[in-house]
């Protein structure tokens, strides 16, 4: 088998004209936008904004009906090692924290004397190398959302998308994965996320696109999004009213 072609780097990220829908209901609607700068890109908006779909579009996982999105010029297809996903919910073979690396590994062909020095990174990087021999499915909330991070980053991908990742996590394990999250984007991986906490996205992004039923609002720099929102849908959703989503 042929070594996968792992891009220099794979921005910008294009999103032209992209448009998705369910039973004739628009789920994205001719969105168009640019990622061109490293850091982080958090996605905000409504309960069925479409912020997860267009995630799930980016990595492969679904095709849009019309339109395009891809990087540096390349359709995204799954299980490609460069980009990776961590979704809201970890589910983890019934195995050590350990094994579960070892299995992403396995999966992508690295030679094993490279496993050992991927894991070990991977581990140290996210608090769990005392936790190596454990079984994934006997750690707590937080230590599994770490392990979903771990088990994503071992590939040194230079994208991560991550959905959510501390919906159901504890004010410390919040703390712990905005940490997290830092670290990765400062060791240059590009990162983009969704999420539905406005002081989580300013404390962590460097741009926002803001989507509401489907559309693109805004995509502006966080420091211009939080102190002067271009539209009446962004100034209304900072300041917590109930946007229609019908």
């Amino acid at each position: 088998m042929p070594s996968p072609v792992i891009p220099a780097s794979p921005l910008p990220l294009k999103i032209q004209h992209l448009s998705v829908s369910r039973r004739g209901k628009p789920l994205l609607d001719d969105v168009n936008a640019t990622i061109s700068s490293a850091g982080i890109t958090i996605i905000l908006g409504p309960n069925g904004a479409g912020k997860s779909l267009l995630l799930h579009i980016a990595h492969g996982l679904e095709v849009p009906d019309r339109g395009s999105l891809t990087w540096n010029q390349d359709i995204p297809k799954p299980q490609e090692p460069w980009r990776a996903f961590v979704f809201q919910k970890p589910v983890f073979l019934q195995r050590s924290v350990q094994a579960n690396l070892e299995y992403v590994l396995s999966l992508h062909k690295i030679a094993k004397a490279r496993q050992d020095l991927l894991i070990e990174q991977a581990l140290q990087h996210t608090g769990l190398i005392q936790l190596s021999k454990q079984s994934a499915r006997t750690l707590s909330g937080g230590e599994q959302q770490r392990l979903n991070v771990a088990r994503a980053w071992v590939l040194e991908p230079k994208v991560m998308l991550l959905d959510e990742p501390t919906a159901e996590l504890d004010p410390s394990g919040v703390a712990t994965m905005e940490m997290l999250i830092r670290k990765i984007a400062q060791l240059n991986t590009k990162i983009i996320m969704t999420t539905h906490s406005l002081d989580q996205a300013r404390r962590l992004a460097n741009d926002i696109v803001f989507l509401h039923r489907g559309r693109l609002i805004e995509h502006t720099p966080a420091k211009v999004y939080f102190a002067q929102p271009k539209t009446r849908l962004a100034a209304d959703f900072l300041a917590g009213k109930l946007l229609d989503t019908d």
